[in-house]
């Protein structure tokens, strides 16, 4: 089958997308155009003449103003486009349209563990946590202990994972900072991919275990267990007794089995890094038709990144249940505009160099397609970070865009399996929720297989509609929840992937 060279998003634009690599000179006669420079695939090209100051416009959006006169062939990206900081109307819910939700006995299902509070894990691992950075070398050794071999007895006991943090001293308390590092501690400690939990801290930190298990109501739940270091003896008697511990979790997470449950019990987490000038119209929108997917059958979908839907939030505020909802998301990005204020961060409109590599030229480009992601159900709460995720559908929760934080974040929250898409291909992987990575296009995808789940270049191929890759995505993430190792998994990423997001002054 041949396809035009050329992408057009919207009748409206006056850029269009790079299929393949141009080259300086060639013709493109379909669209009347000759081309005046070398322009990479997934950038974008003047489609016609744009003046200075004329708005460029990609999905019929405004995703900045040209700063200088562009000629009809030419190539559109940094070097000739300007942010527009431009006021758009919120437009409170007037775009939210009611879910057609499926009766439970036509919802999909997937083989997952039932835990005693009803909630639903994907894996079955040991987890241990830190309290304090003083307290890391500590769980790691004592993970490091269960090797394959020794797990061998437990089959059903997916592993044993250390949960490191750099942080839980040196900080202010009380303080943001120090809520939020706990509510993080807390949302793996109960998390239901977990069967068991140790928790070790040093002794003499700000973020003391015993205060850390009351406050978060942590104190009752037989799962877990707690050492202090400066009670039990120091480094060598703390491990030997975090082994002990370990094992005796191990015959109880062991005994649990996977059963038949409703797709309603999946929260998925959702996010994206290395992104490209493809990754809006393949793997984005393709990811979001599975999860209108997954809410109609009951699921929940958590969309994150807020310095990522900078720009774009309208679109989400305009599918908010309710004016609340709507303006809590507002209420965050104004927060983040007063946290980034005078910084060389993202806030800025500026994107990594990998993105502009792949063609984004600014946050607005790059928010367009990262929005993508969420469907287009409506939005039914904003959360912060880490914080327990009680509704279900479409929901938000506020982090940065940085891909370990926010992940940490979202499971967190209890997200039970990650949806990542990649433009030009990250090799993230997460634990205890599993990380299915969503390729944009063919030829990274064939690059980079080893790393990459699912192949949605097939849409730009011409193999697959985006709602038939959609269907794919979803079909993925049921059999990936039952157990199907991830490329990630098996690659052994996701040791260290947590990364609690690192709020106010060390001191």
């Amino acid at each position: 089958m041949k396809f035009s060279p050329l992408i057009r998003l919207h009748p409206e634009d006056n850029v269009l997308i790079a299929r393949d690599g141009l080259m300086l000179g060639q013709t493109l006669a379909e669209h009347d155009l000759r081309v005046r420079a070398q322009i990479p695939a997934g950038h974008k090209i003047a489609a016609r003449r744009i003046a200075r100051g004329e708005a460029v416009r990609k999905y019929d959006v405004v995703i900045g103003v040209a700063s200088r006169d562009i000629e009809a062939g030419e190539h559109v990206h940094t070097h000739n486009v300007e942010l527009a900081e431009l006021q758009r109307d919120p437009g409170f819910c007037q775009d939210a349209v009611p879910v057609a939700y499926l009766p439970q006995e036509q919802q999909a299902r997937f083989l997952g563990y039932v835990r005693p509070d009803g909630r639903v894990g994907t894996r079955n691992f040991i987890g241990i946590l830190s309290s304090v950075n003083c307290s890391a070398t500590v769980i790691k050794n004592i993970a490091a202990h269960f090797t394959a071999e020794r797990l061998a007895a437990y089959p059903n006991v997916d592993g044993v994972v250390a949960f490191a943090q750099t942080s839980g001293c040196g900080m202010s308390s009380p303080s943001e900072h120090f809520d939020l590092l706990r509510r993080t501690l807390a949302g793996y400690a109960r998390h239901p991919n977990l069967a068991g939990v140790l928790i070790v801290g040093l002794g003499c930190e700000r973020n003391q275990v015993g205060a850390l298990v009351d406050s978060q109501g942590l104190m009752d739940d037989p799962r877990v267990r707690t050492l202090v270091m400066q009670d039990v003896g120091g480094t060598r008697a703390t491990i030997a007794a975090g082994i002990a511990a370990v094992h005796e979790l191990l015959p109880c997470a062991d005994a649990c089995r996977r059963s038949s449950v409703s797709a309603r019990h999946l929260k998925i987490g959702l996010e994206c890094g290395g992104s490209d000038g493809f990754s809006g119209i393949t793997a984005n929108p393709a990811l979001g038709v599975a999860m209108d997917i997954l809410v109609r059958h009951g699921g929940t979908a958590i969309l994150s990144e807020t310095p990522e839907i900078h720009g774009v939030e309208y679109l989400l505020t305009r599918r908010a249940a309710t004016r609340e909802v709507g303006e809590k998301l507002l209420a965050r990005l104004a927060w983040w505009e007063r946290y980034a204020a005078g910084q060389n961060a993202q806030f800025n409109g500026k994107v990594g160099h990998g993105n502009q590599q792949g063609g984004l030229a600014n946050i607005f480009e790059k928010s367009l397609g990262s929005a993508m992601k969420g469907g287009s159900t409506p939005l039914q709460a904003v959360y912060e970070y880490a914080e327990p995720i009680a509704k279900t559908g479409l929901v938000f929760m506020d982090s940065p865009g940085y891909d370990p934080v926010a992940v940490t974040g979202q499971i967190a929250s209890g997200a039970n399996l990650i949806c990542f898409t990649t433009g030009r291909g990250s090799m993230f992987g997460s634990k205890p929720a599993p990380t299915l990575k969503l390729a944009s296009n063919t030829p990274m995808y064939l690059r980079l297989e080893e790393d990459m789940d699912v192949n949605c270049g097939r849409i730009l191929d011409g193999e697959l509609s985006v709602a038939q890759m959609g269907q794919v995505i979803f079909d993925a993430i049921l059999r990936a929840a039952s157990g199907q190792p991830t490329k990630s998994e098996s690659l052994g990423l996701g040791d260290h992937e947590f990364v609690p997001w690192h709020l106010g002054i060390v001191s």
